[in-house]
Protein backbone atom coordinates (compact mmCIF):
# COMPACT_ATOMS: atom_id res chain seq x y z
CA UNK A 1 0.00 0.00 0.00
CA UNK A 2 1.47 3.33 -1.07
CA UNK A 3 1.83 6.03 1.60
CA UNK A 4 -0.46 9.02 1.32
CA UNK A 5 1.65 12.13 0.47
CA UNK A 6 -0.98 14.43 1.96
CA UNK A 7 -0.92 12.52 5.25
CA UNK A 8 2.88 12.66 5.38
CA UNK A 9 2.78 16.37 4.63
CA UNK A 10 0.33 16.89 7.48
CA UNK A 11 2.62 15.04 9.89
CA UNK A 12 5.59 17.17 8.85
CA UNK A 13 3.61 20.39 9.35
CA UNK A 14 2.37 19.16 12.72
CA UNK A 15 5.91 18.30 13.85
CA UNK A 16 7.13 21.69 12.64
CA UNK A 17 4.44 23.56 14.56
CA UNK A 18 5.15 21.52 17.67
CA UNK A 19 8.85 22.26 17.34
CA UNK A 20 8.15 25.98 17.02
CA UNK A 21 5.97 25.91 20.13
CA UNK A 22 8.71 24.16 22.10
CA UNK A 23 11.26 26.60 20.72
CA UNK A 24 9.25 29.63 21.84
CA UNK A 25 8.84 28.02 25.27
CA UNK A 26 12.62 27.64 25.60
CA UNK A 27 13.13 31.27 24.59
CA UNK A 28 10.50 32.62 26.98
CA UNK A 29 11.74 30.41 29.83
CA UNK A 30 15.29 31.70 29.29
CA UNK A 31 16.79 28.25 28.99
CA UNK A 32 20.38 28.56 30.34
CA UNK A 33 21.93 26.39 27.60
CA UNK A 34 20.18 28.39 24.90
CA UNK A 35 21.21 31.78 26.22
CA UNK A 36 24.77 30.64 26.91
CA UNK A 37 25.07 29.84 23.19
CA UNK A 38 23.50 33.18 22.24
CA UNK A 39 25.87 35.07 24.55
CA UNK A 40 28.97 33.39 23.14
CA UNK A 41 27.74 34.08 19.61
CA UNK A 42 27.45 37.80 20.33
CA UNK A 43 30.84 37.82 22.04
CA UNK A 44 32.69 36.11 19.20
CA UNK A 45 30.95 37.93 16.34
CA UNK A 46 31.02 41.29 18.14
CA UNK A 47 34.78 41.21 18.77
CA UNK A 48 35.44 39.97 15.22
CA UNK A 49 33.31 42.77 13.78
CA UNK A 50 35.12 45.35 15.91
CA UNK A 51 38.55 44.28 14.66
CA UNK A 52 37.44 43.95 11.04
CA UNK A 53 35.92 47.46 11.20
CA UNK A 54 39.02 48.98 12.79
CA UNK A 55 41.12 47.55 9.95
CA UNK A 56 38.63 47.53 7.07
CA UNK A 57 37.20 51.06 7.28
CA UNK A 58 40.59 52.87 7.20
CA UNK A 59 41.84 50.56 4.43
CA UNK A 60 38.66 51.05 2.39
CA UNK A 61 38.88 54.82 2.81
CA UNK A 62 42.55 54.78 1.81
CA UNK A 63 41.86 52.76 -1.34
CA UNK A 64 38.95 55.02 -2.23
CA UNK A 65 40.90 58.25 -1.79
CA UNK A 66 44.43 57.42 -2.88
CA UNK A 67 45.97 56.43 -6.21
CA UNK A 68 49.25 54.50 -6.05
CA UNK A 69 51.19 51.84 -7.90
CA UNK A 70 49.75 48.41 -7.28
CA UNK A 71 46.34 49.77 -6.21
CA UNK A 72 44.47 47.62 -8.74
CA UNK A 73 46.25 44.53 -7.47
CA UNK A 74 45.25 45.33 -3.89
CA UNK A 75 41.64 45.92 -4.95
CA UNK A 76 41.61 42.65 -6.90
CA UNK A 77 42.88 40.81 -3.82
CA UNK A 78 40.20 42.54 -1.74
CA UNK A 79 37.45 41.52 -4.14
CA UNK A 80 38.77 37.97 -4.10
CA UNK A 81 38.59 37.97 -0.31
CA UNK A 82 34.96 39.14 -0.45
CA UNK A 83 34.03 35.95 -2.30
CA UNK A 84 36.40 33.59 -0.51
CA UNK A 85 34.71 30.45 0.88
CA UNK A 86 34.55 30.77 4.69
CA UNK A 87 35.43 27.10 5.19
CA UNK A 88 38.72 27.71 3.34
CA UNK A 89 39.42 30.61 5.71
CA UNK A 90 38.79 28.23 8.58
CA UNK A 91 41.21 25.72 7.10
CA UNK A 92 43.93 28.36 6.70
CA UNK A 93 43.48 29.58 10.28
CA UNK A 94 43.51 25.98 11.50
CA UNK A 95 46.82 25.33 9.70
CA UNK A 96 48.30 28.57 11.06
CA UNK A 97 47.35 27.82 14.68
CA UNK A 98 47.98 24.08 14.73
CA UNK A 99 51.00 22.79 16.65
CA UNK A 100 52.90 22.26 13.39
CA UNK A 101 51.83 25.65 12.01
CA UNK A 102 53.90 28.86 12.08
CA UNK A 103 51.83 30.51 14.83
CA UNK A 104 51.18 27.35 16.81
CA UNK A 105 54.87 26.99 17.58
CA UNK A 106 55.03 30.42 19.19
CA UNK A 107 54.55 30.25 22.96
CA UNK A 108 52.91 33.63 23.58
CA UNK A 109 49.68 34.61 25.32
CA UNK A 110 48.61 36.90 22.46
CA UNK A 111 48.56 34.02 19.94
CA UNK A 112 45.09 32.41 19.74
CA UNK A 113 44.87 28.67 20.32
CA UNK A 114 42.71 26.22 18.43
CA UNK A 115 39.32 25.31 19.87
CA UNK A 116 39.05 28.58 21.80
CA UNK A 117 36.88 31.68 21.21
CA UNK A 118 39.91 33.81 20.16
CA UNK A 119 40.61 31.40 17.29
CA UNK A 120 37.00 31.75 16.18
CA UNK A 121 37.28 35.54 16.42
CA UNK A 122 40.38 35.46 14.22
CA UNK A 123 38.62 33.39 11.56
CA UNK A 124 35.54 35.60 11.57
CA UNK A 125 37.66 38.76 11.43
CA UNK A 126 39.37 37.50 8.27
CA UNK A 127 35.98 36.61 6.76
CA UNK A 128 34.30 39.97 7.43
CA UNK A 129 37.30 42.26 6.89
CA UNK A 130 37.23 42.21 3.04
CA UNK A 131 33.49 42.99 3.02
CA UNK A 132 33.89 45.95 5.36
CA UNK A 133 36.86 47.30 3.41
CA UNK A 134 35.32 46.69 -0.02
CA UNK A 135 31.96 48.32 0.72
CA UNK A 136 33.68 51.23 2.48
CA UNK A 137 35.87 51.77 -0.57
CA UNK A 138 32.82 51.75 -2.85
CA UNK A 139 31.02 54.24 -0.58
CA UNK A 140 34.00 56.60 -0.54
CA UNK A 141 34.44 56.39 -4.30
CA UNK A 142 30.75 57.23 -4.70
CA UNK A 143 31.20 60.65 -3.10
CA UNK A 144 31.25 63.52 -5.59
CA UNK A 145 34.86 64.32 -6.63
CA UNK A 146 34.04 68.04 -6.56
CA UNK A 147 33.49 67.84 -2.80
CA UNK A 148 37.03 66.59 -2.29
CA UNK A 149 38.40 69.42 -4.39
CA UNK A 150 36.38 71.99 -2.45
CA UNK A 151 37.63 70.66 0.87
CA UNK A 152 41.23 70.82 -0.28
CA UNK A 153 40.72 74.32 -1.66
CA UNK A 154 39.63 75.42 1.81
CA UNK A 155 43.02 74.31 3.16
CA UNK A 156 42.04 71.04 4.82
CA UNK A 157 44.75 68.51 5.56
CA UNK A 158 44.70 64.99 4.13
CA UNK A 159 43.36 63.61 7.42
CA UNK A 160 40.64 66.26 7.59
CA UNK A 161 39.70 65.55 3.98
CA UNK A 162 39.47 61.82 4.61
CA UNK A 163 37.31 62.36 7.71
CA UNK A 164 34.92 64.67 5.83
CA UNK A 165 34.58 62.21 2.96
CA UNK A 166 33.87 59.38 5.42
CA UNK A 167 31.17 61.47 7.07
CA UNK A 168 29.62 62.10 3.65
CA UNK A 169 29.75 58.36 2.90
CA UNK A 170 28.66 57.32 6.40
CA UNK A 171 25.55 55.46 5.20
CA UNK A 172 27.65 53.23 2.96
CA UNK A 173 30.20 52.74 5.74
CA UNK A 174 27.50 51.67 8.17
CA UNK A 175 26.09 49.30 5.57
CA UNK A 176 29.57 47.81 5.15
CA UNK A 177 29.73 47.08 8.88
CA UNK A 178 26.27 45.50 8.84
CA UNK A 179 27.23 43.40 5.81
CA UNK A 180 30.32 42.23 7.67
CA UNK A 181 28.22 41.27 10.67
CA UNK A 182 25.77 39.37 8.48
CA UNK A 183 28.57 37.38 6.91
CA UNK A 184 29.89 36.08 10.24
CA UNK A 185 26.73 35.69 12.33
CA UNK A 186 25.49 33.03 9.88
CA UNK A 187 28.85 31.35 9.23
CA UNK A 188 29.33 27.72 10.28
CA UNK A 189 32.22 26.07 8.43
CA UNK A 190 35.14 28.16 9.68
CA UNK A 191 34.04 28.32 13.33
CA UNK A 192 33.38 24.58 13.31
CA UNK A 193 36.95 23.92 12.14
CA UNK A 194 38.82 26.24 14.49
CA UNK A 195 36.36 26.13 17.41
CA UNK A 196 35.44 22.47 17.51
CA UNK A 197 31.87 23.14 18.70
CA UNK A 198 32.77 22.34 22.32
CA UNK A 199 29.82 22.58 24.71
CA UNK A 200 30.15 25.49 27.10
CA UNK A 201 33.30 26.77 25.41
CA UNK A 202 33.05 27.27 21.64
CA UNK A 203 29.46 26.42 20.72
CA UNK A 204 27.70 29.22 18.84
CA UNK A 205 24.31 29.49 17.16
CA UNK A 206 25.17 28.02 13.78
CA UNK A 207 27.24 25.10 15.04
CA UNK A 208 24.69 24.35 17.75
CA UNK A 209 21.89 24.17 15.17
CA UNK A 210 23.85 21.59 13.17
CA UNK A 211 24.63 19.53 16.29
CA UNK A 212 21.15 19.62 17.82
CA UNK A 213 19.56 18.70 14.49
CA UNK A 214 21.83 15.67 14.19
CA UNK A 215 20.94 14.65 17.75
CA UNK A 216 17.22 14.97 17.04
CA UNK A 217 16.70 17.86 19.50
CA UNK A 218 14.51 19.77 17.09
CA UNK A 219 13.00 21.98 19.78
CA UNK A 220 16.36 23.45 20.78
CA UNK A 221 17.52 23.55 17.15
CA UNK A 222 14.32 25.39 16.21
CA UNK A 223 14.80 27.87 19.05
CA UNK A 224 18.33 28.57 17.91
CA UNK A 225 17.13 28.91 14.32
CA UNK A 226 14.40 31.38 15.32
CA UNK A 227 16.95 33.51 17.18
CA UNK A 228 19.34 33.42 14.22
CA UNK A 229 16.56 34.40 11.81
CA UNK A 230 15.54 37.15 14.19
CA UNK A 231 19.06 38.53 14.26
CA UNK A 232 19.24 38.45 10.46
CA UNK A 233 15.91 40.27 10.27
CA UNK A 234 17.09 42.93 12.72
CA UNK A 235 20.26 43.40 10.66
CA UNK A 236 18.20 44.03 7.52
CA UNK A 237 15.87 46.39 9.39
CA UNK A 238 18.87 48.32 10.71
CA UNK A 239 20.30 48.53 7.21
CA UNK A 240 17.07 50.02 5.86
CA UNK A 241 16.76 52.50 8.71
CA UNK A 242 20.37 53.62 8.42
CA UNK A 243 19.86 54.17 4.71
CA UNK A 244 17.00 56.48 5.56
CA UNK A 245 14.30 54.30 4.05
CA UNK A 246 10.81 54.02 5.47
CA UNK A 247 8.76 50.84 5.68
CA UNK A 248 5.90 52.75 4.02
CA UNK A 249 7.85 53.23 0.79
Amino acid sequence: MCPDPDAEGGVVISDLLQGLQQALALILQRDPVLWEIVGLTFQVSGVALLFSSLIGIPLGAFLGLRRFRGRRLVISALYTGMGFPPVVIGLLVYMLLSRSGPLGQIDASYIPRLFTPPAMMLAQTIISFPLVAGFTMAAVMGVEPQLRQQIRALGATSLQTAWTILQEARVGVIVSVIAGFGSIISEVGAVMLVGGNIEGRTRVLTTAIVLETRKGNFDLASALGIILLGLSFLVNVAMMLLQGKSFDE
